[in-house]
């Protein structure tokens, strides 16, 4: 009956079509997922029937209760998830937006029971199909043990189970609250968790807790939170510098409502204090967490910071709050904890060396300048006796400046949550130098509390007064400060390119200006002068907010390339990739693929305008131009390119399928999703992205040299090839309101990233020549 459907037809027309457009893909790729799930309980039943028949002989390979242990529930998983594949697939294949498949995912839930038999009897049937593939003379067993492990097969159906409900939650997410199926999918949704809360024991992340000390002559002149490298592993640490030594202390776990206190875990005294070389100290490799894991705690962050935000707005109960500012912190203490990558290395000359990893060259040359300082009034060495040093160590508890790690979680209400967008910066001049030198500057911002070097002048030779006259567009993500080093090139070959992010060119000075939302608030440059140890930098500044800089204009000049449709420019040029992404890619293939953070290192902005310019008047010296030209800035065209676009390479259509896709959790649902999806679009689009997907991984091949991976350049160029033109109505209607944005905009970006590094690491990628077909059925998908 239609009556049925009336109040589920009254929602948002538009929406609602796109929804179940989703809920269509989602459920082939669930198909998907089944087909594979029943090939590999297929492989695990293959050696029953010939080991039943040779049971019963003289010379049995295995015993009956042998086979019926290692099988049991087998088959009965197999036909049940047979009988639900042979249900799903011809509604899915007669779609229609009304049609219904509850009833199928709530008689499978119903079947859970088989499971839990099957889970209780797993850890038997291992070990005894690992004692039979040990005798190795049960010949059935070996040849399928070639293939895929019993072991591994038989755990199929446990990894099947615990991800049962992520399934229904993706399902339930695609599925109008007013379908028939709703209610249907929420029962099967209801009882598979409580299946699987009745199988899964909670176990709740230790946390980290924190410690401190008290003094007497000695004075504290710097104290903050550093990751200590400890026999491979990352360690928590409050370093603390005294007037006559430098103190590397743990906080202990706070029990009940016991103060902070601090465990002593070495000291050195300045008079014996060195800084090592990479050459001079043992090579210790610096594990390093794949940005992937980085990224997956920043998402988390993200979610929480909204969710908090949520709770203080529905002004809902203490606890809530307290459990989410828990969790919280502990996501922060981990970036904090995996994040620095930097070696600042400390040697005792009386014995041991240490190393600390932090995540900016700014840090590191604060640390070292204060205590080089300190040691001139340093000569005599010394030691502590244990009571001394346990004295010491109280006396930090009172001393100590750096109180928190530095979260957000600790921050007041009303703190600034930082910049959300694009900074310009022109780097002018630099004045006060005493003597001619080969100089250039670097820019760091912060995001997520770690500093970033962003961007970086080019070598101004020999001079007191050097003019770069430099621009750079710098993304913001939650920033506050900006940090501005001037270093002297140094040009001796022998000690250039070192593996482990020390350079050997020294940084004449530093300095750093807070990013005041309300100072930036305007449109014109904002001109000042950085200070740093008698030097000084002229900087001039200009910042738009996200909400401005994502309104995706379509060009006034429809003859040129710059915001015209990518589908215009391929028809007037006959080509199936734009002539400005094939020349950009391949003068970047010539010679910039072991650029040092290619695409990632802001170009001078005169130079991609430059660029522009000529592409846009189709001027004939462009490639002359382009091979004189900085590689930095060929890189900032290309992406300038994508990013002017009126509507974004994946399209605004396409956009929410994608990030529904990449949301899902099973493997091969996913995979089929994305493969569709990335079929739908359009062909100029589809032709071009895989033209600069292929460059892309050519370029992290070079990973060791360029130091650009596949997250990396994920992370450059995700947001620019998917995020959606922002909507008119997004865009505050009062200019002066402070211009700063929530995490729901992170976590935006964070899934476009994913997207892209989705189809960077997937190993079978169609050609552009590929005939468009759905990847599972052959009617279309």
């Amino acid at each position: 009956s239609l009556n049925m459907f009336a109040s589920f037809s009254s929602e948002p027309f538009l929406d609602l079509e796109k929804g179940l457009e989703m809920r269509k893909r989602v459920l082939s790729g669930i198909l998907a997922s089944e087909e594979t799930y029943l090939s590999h309980l297929e492989a695990l039943l293959l050696p029953m029937k010939p080991l039943k028949a040779a049971a019963t002989t003289s010379q049995p390979v295995l015993t009956v209760q042998q086979i019926e242990t290692i099988f049991f529930k087998v088959p009965e998983l197999y036909e049940i998830h047979k009988e639900f594949y042979d249900s799903l697939l011809p509604r899915v294949q007669q779609w229609s937006h009304h049609q219904c498949v509850g009833d199928l995912f709530q008689k499978q839930a119903s079947q859970l029971g088989v499971y839990r038999a099957f889970v209780d009897n797993y850890e038997l049937a291992v070990e005894t199909a690992e004692k039979c593939l040990a005798l190795g003379n049960n010949r059935p067993l070996c040849v399928f043990s070639s293939v895929l492990s019993l072991p591994a097969l038989l755990y199929k159906p446990v990894d099947r189970v615990t991800r049962s409900t992520l399934v229904l939650h993706d399902l339930l997410k695609h599925t109008p609250s007013s379908h028939p199926d709703y209610p249907l999918l929420q029962d099967a949704l209801r009882i598979s968790q409580n299946f699987l809360s009745s199988i899964n024991e909670e176990s709740t992340p230790r946390r980290q807790s924190m410690t401190v000390k008290k003094g007497e002559n000695r004075q504290l002149l710097k104290d903050s939170f550093m990751v200590e490298l400890v026999e491979g592993a990352r360690k928590l640490r409050h370093v603390f510098l005294f007037t006559d030594l430098l103190l590397c202390a743990k906080l202990k776990k706070q029990i009940g409502g016991k103060s902070q206190q601090y465990d002593s875990k070495w000291y050195i005294p300045l008079s014996d204090l060195t800084f090592q070389t990479a050459e001079e100290s043992e090579p210790l490799p610096i594990p390093q967490a794949p940005d992937e894991e980085l990224d997956a705690i920043k998402i988390k962050i993200s979610s929480l910071r909204s969710e908090i935000q949520r709770e203080r707005r529905a002004n809902k109960g203490s606890k809530v709050m307290e459990r989410l500012k828990k969790k919280l912190s502990e996501q922060e203490s981990l970036l904090l904890q995996t994040s620095p990558n930097m070696p600042l290395r400390v040697h005792n000359r009386n014995g041991k060396s240490y190393m600390f990893l932090i995540s900016s060259d700014y840090e590191r040359a604060e640390w070292k300048e204060v205590i080089r300082e300190q040691q001139k009034k340093c000569f005599k060495t010394f030691s502590l006796t244990s009571m001394e040093l346990q004295m010491l160590t109280n006396s930090c508890v009172k001393l100590q400046t750096v109180h928190q790690l530095p979260l957000t979680v600790n921050k007041d209400e009303d703190e600034s949550t930082g910049l959300y967008g694009f900074l310009n910066v022109i780097v002018h001049s630099a004045s006060g130098l005493k003597q001619s030198l080969n100089l250039y500057c670097t820019l760091e911002v912060d995001s997520f509390g770690i500093f970033v070097n962003k961007a970086k002048t080019r070598v101004y030779r020999y001079t007191t007064e050097p003019k770069w006259n430099e621009e750079f567009e710098i993304e913001l993500e939650g920033s506050q400060t900006l940090r501005l080093l001037c270093y002297e090139k140094s040009y001796n070959k022998a000690k250039m390119n070192k593996e482990d992010g020390e350079s050997t060119d020294r940084i004449m000075g530093k300095g750093q200006i807070a990013l005041d939302p309300q100072m930036l608030q305007g449109k014109d440059w904002q001109r000042t002068v950085i200070p740093m140890n008698g030097i000084e930098v002229k900087i001039s500044m200009k910042f738009t907010s996200r909400e401005f800089s994502l309104k995706r204009m379509s060009s006034r000049k429809p003859m040129g390339v710059f915001g015209v449709n990518i589908s215009t420019v391929t028809k007037r040029e006959r080509s199936k990739v734009p002539y400005i992404v094939r020349q950009c890619l391949e003068e970047i293939e010539r010679r910039g693929m072991e650029e040092v953070g290619i695409y990632r290192v802001s170009g001078v902005a005169t130079d991609i305008q430059g660029l522009k310019t000529a592409f846009d008047t189709n001027n004939k010296d462009v490639s002359v131009m382009m091979s004189e030209m900085d590689v930095n800035a060929i890189a900032g065209t290309l992406k300038l390119y994508f990013r002017e676009l009126p509507e974004p390479l994946f399209t605004d259509e396409l956009y929410p399928n994608f990030a529904g896709g990449i949301a899902l959790s099973d493997s091969v649902a996913k995979e089929s999703c994305m493969l569709n999806l990335l079929l739908s679009l359009p062909e100029p689009n589809l032709v071009t992205f895989l033209f600069l997907l292929d460059h892309l991984k050519r370029v992290a091949e070079k990973e060791s040299v360029n130091k650009m991976s596949l997250h990396n350049l994920a992370t450059v160029f995700g947001p620019t090839l998917l995020r959606p033109a922002e909507k008119d109505s997004k865009i505050p209607t009062n200019p002066t309101q402070p211009i700063t944005m929530g995490d729901s905009w992170s976590l935006e970006v964070m899934s476009q990233v994913q997207v892209l590094l989705y189809f960077l690491q997937l190993e079978t990628i169609p050609t552009p020549d590929s005939k468009r077909q759905s990847i599972l059925f052959s009617t279309e998908v």
